[in-house]
């Protein structure tokens, strides 16, 4: 059967994890515009869905009210297309052409991708797609880094001299992984200035349920050096977590509040070919998330400085505001 049927809010998170590819109409059994593509739709999903490739999925909003909240659907028909777990486009009404050049123009890149990756393997080896990641994706969860808020960023003892704290939520591989092809540009990565300490505020544009953390750290080794005069950073070791912080802690002020997590990164955890480490997270306390502050403590070494090249924020975004009364399009004057 080409079209899923989805069911509930993890089969759903699942199919966004394992197919590249996820168009989904959400649609209402009373609504007529989406009797009226209805058709259409299934034609495409007969043509172009492919195993693990792109999924054609159909959403009843007033069974799984919880996915339609999470994706901002408020009215009937909407059509919402993922790519690697990332929402890339959005259509709202019954517009047949639209929809048709919409889906097959991601059902090509589908097809251009098929040859060159090998499922999230190779994703997090560093392949040269859109969204670079480090690890695998746990099942049922997503990469949803897309929701932090760049400039509302903050992050206090960065060393000026290297990259800003927006660098780490880049979606390009690590120049330190890609043959520094960008060692003469300005650095993709951030080291902490005056000692060993970090501290990072993260705003959200939406609620989180935060599964986990990916975070990547690629200090040179001495061989390559920086300049002589340069210490080489360490990795991150002791962080501690906040929650729905309004601003960024001063480094006194995090001292004395108790964070709703503290993790510990063994060596062990960082993986060799592409210097990530996996942070797990107690999935309970992390549910409703709209900012997070990461204080970096200290490093894996007895050196001063950290560095930080990439973080990857994992789990499943949603919305805060209300659902709201839904409506469907296509009925009125002009559609």
């Amino acid at each position: 059967m080409s079209l899923v049927h989805i069911s509930s809010k993890e089969q759903f998170s699942s199919l966004l994890t394992s197919s590249t590819i996820v168009v989904t109409d959400f649609y209402a059994d009373w609504c007529g515009p989406c009797k009226a593509i209805a058709p259409m739709y299934e034609q495409l999903a007969n043509q172009l869905s492919r195993p693990n490739q792109i999924t054609f999925t159909k959403v009843n909003v007033d069974q799984q009210q919880d996915i339609a909240k999470a994706y901002g659907v408020t009215a009937m028909p909407t059509f919402v297309m993922f790519k690697r777990g990332r929402v890339v486009t959005t259509i709202r009404g019954a517009d047949p052409n639209k929809l048709s050049e919409a889906i097959r123009k991601l059902a090509t890149e589908a097809n251009n991708m098929e040859s060159s990756t090998g499922g999230e393997s190779s994703d997090a080896a560093g392949s040269s797609g859109s969204s670079w990641t480090g690890a695998s994706l746990p099942r049922g969860y997503a990469d949803v880094t897309d929701t932090v808020t760049i400039k509302d960023l903050d992050m206090a003892n960065r060393d000026s001299e290297k990259g800003s704290a927006k660098v780490i939520f880049d979606k390009s591989k690590p120049s330190a992984l890609d043959n520094n092809k960008g060692k003469d540009k300005e650095p993709d990565w951030v080291e902490s200035d005056t000692d060993e300490q970090l501290m990072l505020y993260i705003p959200f544009n939406s609620t989180l349920k935060v599964h986990s953390l990916q975070i990547t750290s690629l200090p040179p080794k001495d061989s390559e050096g920086e300049d002589d005069d340069d210490e080489v950073p360490m990795r991150p070791k002791t962080l501690r977590l906040y929650t729905n912080r309004s601003t960024i802690l001063g480094f006194e002020e995090a001292e004395d509040i108790d964070p709703v997590q503290s993790v510990t990164i063994e060596p062990e955890q960082w993986d060799d070919k592409t210097g990530t480490a996996k942070v797990e997270l107690r999935f309970v306390k992390f549910q409703k998330v709209n900012s997070m502050v990461i204080f970096f403590v200290d490093g894996d070494g007895d050196g001063e400085k950290i560095r930080v090249d990439r973080i990857r924020i994992i789990g499943e975004a949603g919305q805060a505001r209300e659902m709201g009364k839904l409506e469907k399009i296509g009925d009125e004057a002009g559609e």
